[in-house]
């Protein structure tokens, strides 16, 4: 055999016995992978969050099968008191304002606190045209005569505490409560509050949208001398009530005669 062929069969065999790694160390073993029947870590269980619980409303007074006694239901003199629910209105309160004017009569205008926080100047206006103002709750709570004398006070008062921010020297001289739906509890914290219980004679439910027709038939029907008619500047559609009037205010005032309730 030739040296060169010798030489290259004794390399061989070192290579064979001692690998490809370095002389004198073992190879490393390659990482296993990881098992596939291994068990996953367990998901963490998220516990739900407990439901707030509603507080329960507190219980309303039963409503009374009748009005209780000391609520003003005529103006106390021969002439006919114009009064106006639900606003200010930017839409319609200036309207009434004007006709108002032009017949150079006075009307009560029961306010809603909401709507005299929102609309300030126009309760400003009111009180600057010489009409007299209406404490008529805070959003028109149809059932605030039910709930806690506590409630009734704090509601009667943030109402005129928007009044007074509007126009600090206006005179509130009577609460009406929304919808008439009057209770003795109500008229007693009203009148510890100085605020007269101003009710009505005659109401045409101009708050159901009927024709204004309809509106100055029910009124011309129904007025007395000393009759307090309930009417609305606010809570919706009022252009009927707004027509109505064009006819009713000049019509009353030769009639009856327009005074302000006392």
């Amino acid at each position: 055999m030739r040296p060169r062929a010798l030489s290259a069969l004794a390399l061989g065999l070192v290579l064979l016995v001692t690998g490809c790694g370095e002389a004198g160390k073992s190879p490393e073993k390659a990482a296993a992978p990881p098992s596939a029947s291994a068990s996953p870590s367990p998901t963490p269980v998220t516990k739900p969050s407990p439901t707030p619980t509603t507080p329960a409303k507190p219980k309303l007074r039963p409503l009374p099968k009748k009005l209780p006694a000391g609520l003003h239901r005529a103006s106390g003199s021969n002439g006919v008191a114009l009064t106006f629910d639900d606003g200010p209105d930017p839409r319609y309160t200036p309207q009434i304002l004007a006709q108002l004017r032009a017949a150079h009569v006075k009307a009560t205008f029961c306010v809603v606190g909401k709507q005299a926080k929102r609309y300030p100047e126009l309760v400003a206006r009111i009180v600057r045209e010489g009409h007299q103002l209406c404490n008529h709750s805070w959003h028109h709570d149809v059932n605030l005569g039910r709930r806690s004398a506590a409630e009734i006070r704090s509601d009667l008062e943030r109402t005129n505490e928007a009044i007074h921010a509007a126009a600090p020297k206006a005179l509130i001289t009577w609460f009406r409560q929304p919808g008439g739906r009057w209770t003795a509890e109500e008229v007693t914290i009203a009148q510890q509050m100085g605020l007269r219980p101003l009710h009505w004679s005659v109401d045409p439910q101009d708050w159901d949208h009927p024709p204004a027709k309809t509106i100055i038939k029910r009124v011309k029907g129904a007025t007395r001398h000393g009759s307090v008619v309930l009417m609305h500047d606010a809570g919706g559609d009022r252009a009927q009530t707004m027509a109505a009037c064009r006819h009713l205010i000049p019509d009353l005032k030769r009639r009856y005669g327009i005074a302000l309730p006392r």
